[in-house]
C-alpha cells in the first residue's frame, strides 16, 4: 500500500510540474495529500499547525532576507554597468580578455545577487553586445553571460548553501568558506571553455573587428565602487573567517555598507528603497513559501520510509562509496536540470543525508558537491534559468545557446567534480582554519 501511495504522489508532482505549477504550491500541496494518505487527517492538522512555523522561524534563514536586501542595494545602484565599464577599458579591446572577465565580473555579482537569473539577464543585456563586437559568435557570448550568471548558486554569499546548510544542519560560516575553492575552479573552467571556443570559431576576433565605445563613467563612480566593494568582501568573509560575525550579522553589516555605497553614488531616493524593498520581499517570501512547502513534502518522504527503501535497493554498492556519490549526482544533475534549485535540495536531502551518514560522506563536502551540480543544471537543457534568462535578454535562440550550454556543463561537470571526488582537501581545507 505504501508503495502505491508513492507511485500516486510522485507521478501527481511530475504531471503538475511539467503543467507548469508553482514548486512551493507543489511541493505542499503533494506532501499534504501524501501525509493524508499514509496517516489520516489528524496527523495532517498537526504537521500543518507546527512545521510551517518552525521551520520559517528558524534563525539560520534570517540570512535570507539580509543578503537578498544587501543584493538588491547593490544591483538597484546601477554597479554591474560601472564594472563592466571597468573591465572594458581594462581589457584595452582585447576580446579574449573581455571574455574572461565577464566570467569573473558575474562570479562577483552573482554570489552577492543570490539570483543566477538575475545576473545573466544584466550581464546578457549590457556584456552580450561589447562581446559580439569583438567577434564572438553570438551563442558564445551569450552563454559567456549565462555561465556567469549560474555561479551565483555557489559563490557565497549563496542562497542556495544557506538552504542547505539549515537542512543538513551545517555551518553556514564553514558552508561559505568551504565553496571558494570549488567557486574559483568553475569560473577558471568556464573561462577556458570559452577561450577555446573562442579560438576554434571562424569568427574569432580580429584586428578589423568593429569595436563601440562604452559610455563614458566618471572616476569617482569607480573608486566608490571598488572601495565598497572590498569593504563588504572583507566584512562579510573576513568577519565570518575570523569569528567576528556570524553569517546573519555579516549579511546585516554587507546590507549596511551596500545601502552607503548606494548613497555615495547619488542612488538613494524613495524609488530605490522602494524597489530594493519589494523585490526583496517577494524573493524572501518565495523562498520562505519553498521552505514551508518542503517541510510537509519531506514529512510525507520520512512517513513513507523512501530513505530505508533507496538505501535497501543501494546496498550491493554501499562497499564502493564513490560509486554510490557518482549515481547520487548523476541523479541531481537531471533534478536541477527541471526543478529550481532550493526546491530540490529542500525536497531531496532529507532522502539522501541517511544514505549519506550510511557510507560516511561528509556532508559539508557534499553540500558544495550539490552547488557544483546545481550551477552546472542552471546552464543546461531542458529548463537551465541562466540561459533562458539570457536569450530572453538578448533574443539569441535558445537552441544555439543550449548546444554550447551542453558542452560548458560537460566539461565543467567532468573536471570540476572529478577533482573534487579525488581531491576532497579542495573542499575541507579552508574551513578547518576557520576560527
Amino acid at each position: 500500500m505504501e508503495n502505491l501511495i508513492i507511485f500516486i504522489a510522485l507521478a501527481l508532482f511530475l504531471y503538475f510540474l511539467i503543467a507548469g505549477q508553482h514548486i512551493s504550491t507543489l511541493l505542499f500541496g503533494i506532501g499534504i495529500l501524501g501525509i493524508f494518505l499514509l496517516e489520516g487527517s489528524s496527523v495532517v492538522t498537526g504537521f500543518i499547525q507546527n512545521d510551517p512555523f518552525s521551520r520559517t522561524a528558524s534563525y539560520a534563514l534570517t540570512t535570507v532576507p539580509l543578503y537578498i536586501l544587501m543584493a538588491q542595494f547593490i544591483m538597484q545602484s546601477g554597479i554591474v554597468k560601472d564594472l563592466y565599464s571597468l573591465m572594458y577599458k581594462l581589457s584595452n579591446g582585447r576580446g579574449g580578455v573581455l571574455g574572461i572577465a565577464t566570467i569573473l565580473l558575474g562570479g562577483m555579482l552573482g554570489g552577492v545577487s543570490g539570483s543566477g537569473t538575475a545576473t545573466s539577464a544584466a550581464l546578457g543585456q549590457i556584456a552580450v553586445p561589447e562581446l559580439q563586437q569583438r567577434g564572438y559568435p553570438s551563442h558564445l557570448a551569450g552563454m559567456i553571460a549565462a555561465s556567469a550568471g549560474s555561479l551565483s548558486a555557489i559563490i557565497p554569499p549563496s542562497v542556495f548553501l544557506i538552504i542547505y546548510g539549515v537542512v543538513a544542519q551545517i555551518s553556514i560560516g564553514q558552508l561559505f568558506t568551504a565553496a571558494l575553492i570549488p567557486g574559483i575552479l568553475l569560473m577558471v573552467v568556464f573561462s577556458l571553455v570559452a577561450m577555446i571556443y573562442l579560438r576554434r570559431s571562424k569568427h574569432e576576433f580580429n584586428s578589423t573587428t568593429q569595436a563601440s565605445e562604452m559610455e563614458e563613467v566618471p572616476i569617482y563612480r569607480y573608486i566608490i565602487v571598488i572601495i565598497s566593494g572590498l569593504f563588504i568582501f572583507t566584512a562579510i568573509f573576513g568577519g565570518i573567517y575570523m569569528g567576528i560575525f556570524t553569517p546573519t550579522e555579516a549579511g546585516a553589516v554587507g546590507a549596511f555598507l551596500a545601502l552607503i555605497m548606494a548613497g555615495l553614488l547619488g542612488k538613494l531616493n524613495f524609488r530605490f528603497l522602494n524597489n530594493a524593498l519589494v523585490e526583496t520581499t517577494k524573493i524572501s517570501v518565495m523562498a520562505m513559501f519553498i521552505v514551508m512547502g518542503a517541510s510537509l513534502f519531506g514529512r510525507f518522504i520520512s512517513l513513507s520510509l523512501m530513505p530505508r527503501k533507496i538505501i535497501g535497493l543501494l546496498e550491493p554498492l554501499l562497499s564502493n562509496p564513490a560509486l554510490v556519490i557518482i549515481i547520487i549526482m548523476v541523479f541531481y544533475f537531471f533534478l536541477f536540470m527541471f526543478i529550481e534549485g532550493a526546491a530540490v535540495i529542500l525536497m531531496t536531502v532529507p532522502i539522501i543525508k541517511p544514505l549519506l551518514d550510511t557510507i560516511q560522506v561528509d556532508p559539508l563536502w557534499f553540500g558544495i558537491m550539490l552547488t557544483v551540480v546545481c550551477t552546472i543544471g542552471l546552464i543546461t537543457p531542458p529548463v537551465g534559468m541562466s540561459v533562458i534568462a539570457v536569450g530572453g535578454i538578448t533574443k539569441i535562440p535558445i537552441e544555439r545557446l543550449f548546444k554550447t550550454g551542453i558542452v560548458f556543463g560537460l566539461i565543467a561537470a567532468v573536471v570540476v567534480i572529478g577533482l573534487l571526488i579525488i581531491f576532497p582537501e579542495l573542499v575541507t581545507w579552508l574551513p578547518s582554519q576557520m576560527r
